[in-house]
């Protein structure tokens, strides 16, 4: 069975196309010659540092070709590369640094400031490399990108198949968590349900050999942070089919600068995080009819957050020929369903059919039964990672064994409906018990966002005397849009189990979705809970 190591499979792509475009930003063209030989440079600089193989090199960028440059010059080097929240504060960044054993950090100029102030608070922590973005001067402590990737060839150890990748992932309470993945089982389970997909026991000779017959692969543009796994594995994976990546210009997302770089750059492949990308996009492509044809998308690809079906509806009707998939997985499990819409119809929010070597086991241990109401947890079984970065205790708790087969289990809930597909719940560890009742908040906040003025929502459960707890719904609605606390109540009741409704509606201005689309419920509990407070 062959092994597979990302760094040695691009420097191999590399010689085999370098004068093929690997990466494109705005004007900026990286070939995949100059992507080959900078990675080569960065992991000699890196290697003439001296520190034992799966070292740790943590990259603070926003999204720029030097973050995927720095991703594969650390693998050729056989060092552990790290994703870095670039909106975290001081502590936070200490933290992971920390936890992850950082001995060198890629940082954009911008954070210079942040990174002076962490440097001597981490033991270790030794070496920086500066990427100018012109917010100023490079630091007497740090070397400039450009030394680095100047650097004289040299030799370098071999990666191997067992070398790993970092995914930091804050989940939804407590600090991040460092999840290892082997560069085996990451490569296998990203071309499992890749748009150019390889056969399971293709060798590396075999891979170029299609490549060279094919010709390079799609162009993906994730338009979420590369420091997120959703766009950092969807570019990695297009990499390695021979592929190329788009990156926006902008640090903040602007629906506009993508609709216009999908048809400046013919991407094929873009992807999004659910409705917080989509419905801006929507609204941009209705507002400006006939300026953007998206005619070189031949899917929308999502992961981490709802994605609704008016909107995918919206955007099939703008582009009809493309498909629509809705991915369901976590930094701990790829690949656990997907939902894929098209011009010939829209898949029900949060129905998703079941991937390979996944199971819906109940509380009893046993797979829930299709078209039963019994609740499930999601488990992946087959490649999964190796657990969590020093953190045996909760590697325990997500990487469990049933029946004498090892799965990752990350708390997602689930019912089995009769044709098979499921229908996701949300987490566990934000089920509401409510007079006795669960109620999984995502299933809410999809019928909430189903009522016409609302463009986003989150439940919560608030302490309550009378029922345990008491479902609270931030409600965000669409601009000019208008909708009392009974209509959107009784909105929910026509839908769902009474019970399933918020017995209150709190409207904001906006819900506050963090950059990768995720919802921040522990912000919002605590801001419902002092609402309720403050009415008593």
């Amino acid at each position: 069975m062959t092994s597979w190591n990302f760094g040695e499979v691009w420097r191999s792509i590399g010689d085999l196309q370098p004068d093929c475009v690997a990466i494109e930003q705005g004007d900026r063209i990286v070939r995949w010659g100059e992507f080959s030989d900078s990675a080569t440079r960065f992991a000699s600089w890196l290697d003439g540092l001296g520190y034992p193989p799966q070292s740790t090199v943590a990259l603070y960028l926003y999204n720029c070709p030097e973050y995927l440059i720095a991703f594969a010059g650390a693998l050729l080097d056989r060092a552990i590369p790290v994703n870095t929240n670039y909106r975290y504060g001081t502590d936070e960044l200490t933290y992971l640094f920390d936890n992850s054993d950082s001995r060198v950090v890629v940082f954009h100029g911008t954070f210079t400031d942040k990174v002076a102030d962490v440097r001597d608070r981490v033991a270790g922590l030794e070496h920086f490399v500066f990427v100018d973005d012109g917010s100023g001067p490079c630091p007497p402590w740090a070397v400039p990108f450009e030394t680095v990737v100047a650097h004289p060839v040299a030799s370098l150890p071999t990666p191997t198949s067992d070398d790993l990748i970092f995914l930091y992932t804050g989940g939804t309470t407590g600090m991040p968590k460092g999840v290892m993945w082997r560069n085996d089982d990451l490569f296998a389970r990203l071309n499992s349900g890749s748009f150019r997909k390889f056969p399971d026991d293709a060798t590396l000779e075999e891979l170029l050999d299609i490549i060279a017959t094919e010709g390079p692969g799609y162009a993906t543009l994730p338009a979420c942070p590369l420091m997120h796994g959703t766009g950092l594995f969807t570019a990695i994976n297009t990499l390695a089919g021979g592929g190329r990546v788009v990156l926006l210009e902008s640090r903040h997302f602007d629906a506009t600068e993508l609709a216009r770089t999908i048809d400046e750059h013919t991407v094929n492949v873009v992807v999004i995080v659910g409705d917080p990308f989509a419905r801006p996009l929507l609204r941009t492509l209705q507002a400006q009819p006939g300026e953007f044809t998206l005619a070189s998308a031949f899917a929308f690809l999502s992961s981490g957050a709802m994605w609704s079906e008016e909107i995918k509806a919206g955007l099939l009707a703008h582009q009809p020929n493309m498909m629509l998939v809705d991915a369901f997985s976590s930094s701990e499990a790829l690949g656990m369903g997907s939902s894929v819409s098209t011009g010939k119809g829209t898949q029900k929010t949060a129905r998703f059919s079941l991937g390979t070597d996944v199971r819906v086991v109940g509380d009893n241990g046993r797979d829930v039964a299709p078209g039963s109401e019994e609740v499930g947890k999601l488990m992946l079984g087959g490649r999964i990672p190796l657990g969590y970065y020093k953190d045996p205790v909760k590697s325990a708790a997500t990487f469990q064994e049933l029946d004498g087969r090892r799965y990752s289990v990350p708390g997602d809930m689930a019912r089995v409906n009769g044709d098979g597909t499921i229908q996701l719940l949300g987490r566990g560890s934000q089920c509401i018990n409510t007079a006795g009742e669960k109620v999984y908040p995502e299933e809410v906040e999809e019928s909430l966002k189903t009522h016409p003025a609302v463009a986003d929502a989150c439940v919560v459960g608030v302490a309550d005397e009378d029922f345990g707890q008491r479902i609270i719904a931030a409600v965000e609605l669409h601009p000019g849009a208008t909708a009392s606390e009974s209509d959107v109540i009784n909105h929910v009741k026509s839908h769902l189990a009474h019970y399933k409704a918020p017995r209150a509606v709190r409207f904001v201005d906006t819900i506050g979705r963090a950059v990768n689309g995720k919802m921040d419920y522990a912000r919002h509990q605590r801001e419902a809970a002092d609402w309720v407070t403050s009415l008593a």
